[in-house]
Protein backbone atom coordinates (compact mmCIF):
# COMPACT_ATOMS: atom_id res chain seq x y z
CA UNK A 1 0.00 0.00 0.00
CA UNK A 2 2.78 2.21 0.79
CA UNK A 3 5.74 3.61 -1.59
CA UNK A 4 9.27 2.98 0.52
CA UNK A 5 12.55 5.42 -0.45
CA UNK A 6 15.23 3.47 -2.02
CA UNK A 7 18.69 2.54 -1.06
CA UNK A 8 20.06 3.18 2.12
CA UNK A 9 16.67 5.12 3.51
CA UNK A 10 14.46 2.15 2.92
CA UNK A 11 17.24 -0.30 4.75
CA UNK A 12 16.79 2.59 7.74
CA UNK A 13 13.36 2.28 7.82
CA UNK A 14 11.52 1.00 11.02
CA UNK A 15 8.14 0.56 12.01
CA UNK A 16 6.29 4.18 12.73
CA UNK A 17 2.88 5.20 13.75
CA UNK A 18 0.88 7.97 12.26
CA UNK A 19 0.90 9.96 14.90
CA UNK A 20 5.00 9.74 14.94
CA UNK A 21 4.74 10.94 11.51
CA UNK A 22 2.73 13.82 12.53
CA UNK A 23 5.12 14.60 15.74
CA UNK A 24 7.75 14.43 13.30
CA UNK A 25 6.34 16.80 10.38
CA UNK A 26 5.67 19.35 13.03
CA UNK A 27 9.27 19.32 14.81
CA UNK A 28 11.10 19.12 11.16
CA UNK A 29 8.91 22.17 10.31
CA UNK A 30 9.49 24.29 13.24
CA UNK A 31 13.68 23.21 12.95
CA UNK A 32 13.54 24.34 9.22
CA UNK A 33 10.96 27.65 9.91
CA UNK A 34 11.35 29.89 13.03
CA UNK A 35 7.63 31.18 12.23
CA UNK A 36 6.24 27.97 12.73
CA UNK A 37 3.75 28.18 15.72
CA UNK A 38 1.89 24.89 17.40
CA UNK A 39 -1.07 26.57 19.37
CA UNK A 40 -4.00 24.68 21.38
CA UNK A 41 -5.38 22.82 24.06
CA UNK A 42 -2.64 20.74 26.21
CA UNK A 43 -0.52 20.80 22.97
CA UNK A 44 2.44 22.22 25.52
CA UNK A 45 3.16 20.42 28.75
CA UNK A 46 0.76 17.39 27.71
CA UNK A 47 2.06 16.68 24.58
CA UNK A 48 -1.15 17.23 23.02
CA UNK A 49 -4.36 14.83 23.58
CA UNK A 50 -2.79 12.35 21.36
CA UNK A 51 0.73 12.94 22.14
CA UNK A 52 1.21 14.33 18.46
CA UNK A 53 2.89 17.41 20.00
CA UNK A 54 4.90 15.76 22.29
CA UNK A 55 8.48 17.18 23.15
CA UNK A 56 7.69 20.41 21.17
CA UNK A 57 7.55 22.82 23.73
CA UNK A 58 10.87 21.30 25.77
CA UNK A 59 12.39 21.95 22.32
CA UNK A 60 11.42 25.03 20.79
CA UNK A 61 9.66 26.49 24.06
CA UNK A 62 6.69 27.46 25.15
CA UNK A 63 6.62 30.43 23.22
CA UNK A 64 6.21 28.13 19.57
CA UNK A 65 4.10 25.84 21.60
CA UNK A 66 1.90 26.93 23.49
CA UNK A 67 -0.91 26.14 25.96
CA UNK A 68 -4.22 27.81 25.24
CA UNK A 69 -7.34 28.07 27.11
CA UNK A 70 -10.04 26.19 26.35
CA UNK A 71 -11.65 28.35 23.80
CA UNK A 72 -11.65 27.54 21.00
CA UNK A 73 -12.97 30.78 19.00
CA UNK A 74 -10.21 32.45 20.47
CA UNK A 75 -7.39 29.56 20.08
CA UNK A 76 -8.27 30.28 15.62
CA UNK A 77 -8.79 34.12 15.57
CA UNK A 78 -5.57 34.47 17.94
CA UNK A 79 -3.93 32.36 14.58
CA UNK A 80 -5.61 34.31 12.42
CA UNK A 81 -4.15 37.55 13.87
CA UNK A 82 -0.57 35.78 13.45
CA UNK A 83 -0.88 34.71 10.06
CA UNK A 84 -1.69 38.18 9.29
CA UNK A 85 1.94 39.44 10.81
CA UNK A 86 3.92 36.73 8.80
CA UNK A 87 3.73 33.62 11.08
CA UNK A 88 3.03 30.25 9.83
CA UNK A 89 0.44 28.95 13.33
CA UNK A 90 -0.38 25.13 13.14
CA UNK A 91 -3.48 24.98 15.35
CA UNK A 92 -4.75 21.66 16.85
CA UNK A 93 -8.24 21.49 17.85
CA UNK A 94 -8.46 18.23 20.49
CA UNK A 95 -11.73 16.56 18.99
CA UNK A 96 -13.46 17.12 15.65
CA UNK A 97 -16.83 18.33 17.29
CA UNK A 98 -14.58 20.71 19.69
CA UNK A 99 -14.13 22.73 16.52
CA UNK A 100 -17.51 23.99 15.93
CA UNK A 101 -17.21 27.06 18.34
CA UNK A 102 -14.44 28.01 15.77
CA UNK A 103 -15.90 27.41 13.10
CA UNK A 104 -17.08 31.61 12.31
CA UNK A 105 -13.54 32.07 12.63
CA UNK A 106 -13.30 29.83 9.56
CA UNK A 107 -16.10 30.67 7.37
CA UNK A 108 -15.88 34.41 8.04
CA UNK A 109 -11.96 34.98 8.44
CA UNK A 110 -9.93 32.22 7.46
CA UNK A 111 -11.87 31.26 4.57
CA UNK A 112 -11.75 35.05 2.88
CA UNK A 113 -9.05 37.00 3.73
CA UNK A 114 -6.60 36.03 0.58
CA UNK A 115 -10.19 36.78 -1.82
CA UNK A 116 -10.85 39.50 0.26
CA UNK A 117 -7.42 41.34 -0.30
CA UNK A 118 -7.05 40.67 -3.57
CA UNK A 119 -4.41 38.46 -3.13
CA UNK A 120 -2.24 40.77 -0.99
CA UNK A 121 -2.46 38.71 2.45
CA UNK A 122 -1.88 35.44 1.98
CA UNK A 123 -3.11 33.01 5.25
CA UNK A 124 -0.53 30.23 5.80
CA UNK A 125 -2.72 28.64 8.59
CA UNK A 126 -3.07 25.35 9.41
CA UNK A 127 -6.03 23.47 11.30
CA UNK A 128 -5.30 19.99 12.33
CA UNK A 129 -8.17 18.22 13.49
CA UNK A 130 -8.92 14.71 14.46
CA UNK A 131 -11.68 13.42 13.25
CA UNK A 132 -14.37 9.89 12.42
CA UNK A 133 -15.06 7.23 14.88
CA UNK A 134 -13.90 3.54 15.60
CA UNK A 135 -11.87 4.72 18.72
CA UNK A 136 -15.07 4.54 21.55
CA UNK A 137 -15.55 8.19 21.78
CA UNK A 138 -18.56 9.71 23.40
CA UNK A 139 -20.67 12.58 22.01
CA UNK A 140 -18.29 15.45 20.67
CA UNK A 141 -14.85 12.99 20.59
CA UNK A 142 -16.13 11.14 17.14
CA UNK A 143 -18.09 13.42 14.10
CA UNK A 144 -16.86 12.86 10.81
CA UNK A 145 -16.99 16.81 9.74
CA UNK A 146 -15.50 16.84 6.10
CA UNK A 147 -18.42 18.31 4.58
CA UNK A 148 -18.83 21.53 6.59
CA UNK A 149 -15.59 22.31 5.29
CA UNK A 150 -15.04 21.21 1.74
CA UNK A 151 -18.41 23.62 1.08
CA UNK A 152 -16.98 26.70 2.53
CA UNK A 153 -14.74 28.31 -0.53
CA UNK A 154 -11.15 28.82 0.00
CA UNK A 155 -10.15 26.46 2.16
CA UNK A 156 -8.18 23.42 1.38
CA UNK A 157 -9.39 19.92 3.20
CA UNK A 158 -6.69 17.55 3.45
CA UNK A 159 -6.52 13.76 5.18
CA UNK A 160 -4.19 11.45 5.09
CA UNK A 161 -4.42 7.43 5.16
CA UNK A 162 -0.58 6.20 5.34
CA UNK A 163 2.01 7.12 7.80
CA UNK A 164 3.93 8.69 4.76
CA UNK A 165 1.24 11.00 4.26
CA UNK A 166 1.09 11.71 7.38
CA UNK A 167 4.37 13.22 6.75
CA UNK A 168 4.41 14.64 3.89
CA UNK A 169 0.80 16.34 3.46
CA UNK A 170 1.29 17.95 6.79
CA UNK A 171 5.07 19.55 5.58
CA UNK A 172 2.96 20.78 2.70
CA UNK A 173 0.21 21.85 4.71
CA UNK A 174 2.21 24.29 6.77
CA UNK A 175 3.92 24.98 3.79
CA UNK A 176 1.29 26.46 1.86
CA UNK A 177 0.37 30.09 1.87
CA UNK A 178 -3.15 28.84 1.77
CA UNK A 179 -5.23 27.83 5.08
CA UNK A 180 -5.84 23.89 5.44
CA UNK A 181 -8.30 22.05 6.58
CA UNK A 182 -6.15 18.62 8.01
CA UNK A 183 -8.21 15.91 9.18
CA UNK A 184 -6.28 13.19 11.01
CA UNK A 185 -8.22 9.57 11.22
CA UNK A 186 -8.11 9.07 14.81
CA UNK A 187 -8.21 5.83 14.70
CA UNK A 188 -5.58 5.33 12.31
CA UNK A 189 -2.92 7.37 14.80
CA UNK A 190 -1.68 4.49 16.03
CA UNK A 191 -1.35 2.23 12.48
CA UNK A 192 1.96 1.50 12.03
CA UNK A 193 4.05 1.62 8.50
CA UNK A 194 7.89 0.84 7.51
CA UNK A 195 9.16 4.47 7.60
CA UNK A 196 12.59 6.47 8.02
CA UNK A 197 11.79 9.87 10.04
CA UNK A 198 15.82 10.62 9.08
CA UNK A 199 14.82 9.95 4.73
CA UNK A 200 11.18 10.45 4.79
CA UNK A 201 9.82 8.70 1.16
CA UNK A 202 8.58 11.90 -0.90
CA UNK A 203 4.97 11.51 -1.88
CA UNK A 204 2.15 12.94 -3.96
CA UNK A 205 1.49 16.54 -3.38
CA UNK A 206 -1.66 18.16 -1.99
CA UNK A 207 -4.50 18.14 -4.93
CA UNK A 208 -3.31 14.19 -6.11
CA UNK A 209 -5.08 11.40 -5.48
CA UNK A 210 -3.37 8.03 -5.53
CA UNK A 211 -4.25 4.48 -6.81
CA UNK A 212 -3.65 1.99 -3.43
CA UNK A 213 -4.90 -1.33 -5.17
CA UNK A 214 -5.19 -1.77 -9.41
CA UNK A 215 -8.13 -3.20 -10.31
CA UNK A 216 -10.71 -3.90 -13.26
CA UNK A 217 -14.13 -4.66 -12.29
CA UNK A 218 -15.11 -1.22 -10.23
CA UNK A 219 -13.89 1.39 -8.40
CA UNK A 220 -13.77 2.09 -4.71
CA UNK A 221 -13.06 5.63 -3.94
CA UNK A 222 -12.54 6.91 -0.32
CA UNK A 223 -10.53 8.14 1.84
CA UNK A 224 -8.80 8.82 5.39
CA UNK A 225 -10.05 5.96 8.06
CA UNK A 226 -12.28 4.17 5.28
CA UNK A 227 -9.59 3.32 3.08
CA UNK A 228 -8.09 -0.09 5.00
CA UNK A 229 -11.64 -1.06 4.86
CA UNK A 230 -11.89 -0.81 0.99
CA UNK A 231 -8.28 -2.43 1.15
CA UNK A 232 -9.90 -5.25 2.98
CA UNK A 233 -13.26 -5.91 1.45
CA UNK A 234 -11.16 -5.36 -1.93
CA UNK A 235 -8.90 -8.46 -0.77
CA UNK A 236 -12.32 -10.21 0.43
CA UNK A 237 -13.84 -9.52 -2.83
CA UNK A 238 -11.50 -11.77 -5.25
CA UNK A 239 -13.57 -14.75 -3.71
CA UNK A 240 -16.55 -13.66 -5.61
CA UNK A 241 -14.91 -13.18 -9.07
CA UNK A 242 -14.18 -8.86 -8.67
CA UNK A 243 -11.52 -7.32 -8.77
CA UNK A 244 -11.95 -3.88 -7.13
CA UNK A 245 -9.30 -0.67 -7.68
CA UNK A 246 -8.92 1.32 -4.57
CA UNK A 247 -8.31 5.01 -4.98
CA UNK A 248 -7.41 7.55 -1.84
CA UNK A 249 -8.45 10.47 -2.40
CA UNK A 250 -5.98 12.33 0.15
CA UNK A 251 -7.23 15.58 -0.56
CA UNK A 252 -11.16 16.34 -0.67
CA UNK A 253 -10.19 20.14 -1.92
CA UNK A 254 -8.94 20.70 -4.37
CA UNK A 255 -9.95 17.56 -5.86
CA UNK A 256 -8.06 15.04 -8.05
CA UNK A 257 -11.15 14.50 -11.16
CA UNK A 258 -8.26 13.15 -13.48
CA UNK A 259 -7.64 9.70 -11.43
CA UNK A 260 -10.51 9.44 -10.46
CA UNK A 261 -12.13 9.93 -13.69
CA UNK A 262 -9.18 7.81 -15.19
CA UNK A 263 -10.15 4.67 -12.86
CA UNK A 264 -13.73 4.83 -13.44
CA UNK A 265 -14.05 5.34 -17.13
CA UNK A 266 -12.15 2.46 -16.83
CA UNK A 267 -13.40 -0.07 -14.81
CA UNK A 268 -17.03 1.35 -15.69
CA UNK A 269 -18.70 1.21 -12.09
CA UNK A 270 -17.97 3.09 -8.47
CA UNK A 271 -18.43 2.87 -4.83
CA UNK A 272 -17.91 6.08 -2.72
CA UNK A 273 -16.98 5.09 0.66
CA UNK A 274 -16.72 7.31 4.07
CA UNK A 275 -17.80 7.38 7.34
CA UNK A 276 -19.86 11.02 7.44
CA UNK A 277 -23.71 11.01 6.69
CA UNK A 278 -24.84 9.97 3.13
CA UNK A 279 -27.45 12.41 3.44
CA UNK A 280 -25.36 16.01 2.31
CA UNK A 281 -22.10 14.11 3.27
CA UNK A 282 -19.07 14.34 0.75
CA UNK A 283 -20.19 11.00 -1.35
CA UNK A 284 -22.95 13.22 -2.72
CA UNK A 285 -20.54 15.68 -4.64
CA UNK A 286 -18.42 12.82 -5.47
CA UNK A 287 -20.87 10.80 -6.85
CA UNK A 288 -22.37 13.70 -9.22
CA UNK A 289 -18.61 14.53 -10.29
CA UNK A 290 -18.84 11.01 -11.21
CA UNK A 291 -21.91 10.74 -13.19
CA UNK A 292 -21.19 14.23 -14.91
CA UNK A 293 -17.67 13.15 -16.31
CA UNK A 294 -18.17 9.72 -16.77
CA UNK A 295 -21.94 8.66 -17.71
CA UNK A 296 -21.07 7.33 -21.37
CA UNK A 297 -18.57 4.64 -20.01
CA UNK A 298 -20.63 3.77 -16.51
CA UNK A 299 -22.38 0.54 -16.65
CA UNK A 300 -24.22 1.10 -12.88
CA UNK A 301 -25.17 4.11 -11.23
CA UNK A 302 -22.48 5.57 -9.10
CA UNK A 303 -23.46 4.05 -5.00
CA UNK A 304 -22.19 5.14 -1.85
CA UNK A 305 -21.83 3.78 1.63
CA UNK A 306 -21.47 6.14 4.50
CA UNK A 307 -22.25 6.64 8.33
CA UNK A 308 -26.19 6.67 8.91
CA UNK A 309 -27.87 9.85 8.28
CA UNK A 310 -27.51 10.09 12.82
CA UNK A 311 -26.11 12.28 14.98
CA UNK A 312 -22.74 9.85 16.40
CA UNK A 313 -23.69 6.80 17.90
CA UNK A 314 -22.84 5.65 21.74
CA UNK A 315 -19.12 3.48 21.37
CA UNK A 316 -21.08 0.02 22.01
CA UNK A 317 -22.97 0.90 18.65
CA UNK A 318 -20.60 2.31 16.17
CA UNK A 319 -19.88 -0.50 14.51
CA UNK A 320 -22.78 -0.36 13.35
CA UNK A 321 -22.59 3.16 12.25
CA UNK A 322 -19.16 3.03 10.43
CA UNK A 323 -18.74 1.63 6.86
CA UNK A 324 -17.84 -1.94 7.23
CA UNK A 325 -16.30 -4.30 4.61
CA UNK A 326 -19.65 -6.91 4.58
CA UNK A 327 -21.69 -3.46 3.71
CA UNK A 328 -18.92 -2.52 0.78
CA UNK A 329 -19.08 -5.75 -0.31
CA UNK A 330 -22.98 -5.56 -0.28
CA UNK A 331 -22.90 -2.12 -2.06
CA UNK A 332 -20.32 -3.74 -4.81
CA UNK A 333 -22.78 -6.85 -5.40
CA UNK A 334 -25.36 -4.11 -6.53
CA UNK A 335 -23.68 -2.73 -9.13
CA UNK A 336 -25.90 -4.40 -12.24
CA UNK A 337 -23.25 -7.18 -12.71
CA UNK A 338 -25.87 -9.27 -13.98
CA UNK A 339 -25.60 -6.45 -17.16
CA UNK A 340 -22.53 -8.38 -18.42
CA UNK A 341 -23.90 -12.20 -18.29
Amino acid sequence: MTTLATGPAARAAKPATMAQALQRALRDAMAEDPSVHVLGEDVGTLGGVFRVTDGLAAEFGDDRCTDTPLAEAGILGTAVGMAMYGLRPVVEMQFDAFAYPSFEQLVSHVAKMRNRTGGAMPMPLTVRIPYGGGIGGVEHHSDSSEAYYMATPGLHVVTPATVEDAYGLLRASIASDDPVVFLEPKRLYWSKSPWSPEAPAAVEPVGRAVVRRPGSSATLITYGPSLPVCLEAAEAARAEGWDLEVVDLRSLVPFDDETVVRSVRRTGRAVVVHESTGFGGPGGEIAARVTERCFHHLEAPVLRVAGFDIPYPPPMQERHHLPGVDRVLDAVARLQWEAEN
